[in-house]
């Protein structure tokens, strides 16, 4: 992903206070603060890019939250995330 989107920033924000999980699954089903989020397109994309993941394996179906990935931290300019 060359440029983030302000929705995608947002997204990624979110994930980062704590706030995303997502279910295990080739096309995973993203929540915020327990709602769906209003663009699966764009968070299955940033899940598909590398830049969030389930914080722990996760059989498809059930829902993790969801971390930052290093590319993930990189892309908000964060320093490296503790795991």
């Amino acid at each position: 992903m060359d440029e983030l989107s302000r929705r995608e920033v947002a997204l990624l924000k979110a994930t980062a206070a704590n706030r995303v999980d997502l279910t295990g699954s080739a096309e995973p089903d993203v929540r915020v603060d327990g709602l769906p989020f209003c663009d699966p397109t764009t968070a299955r994309a940033l899940v598909h890019a590398g830049l969030i993941e389930a914080s722990h394996p996760v059989a498809p179906g059930d829902r993790a939250p969801a971390r930052l990935t290093a590319a993930g931290a990189a892309a908000l300019g964060l320093a490296t995330l503790a795991a």
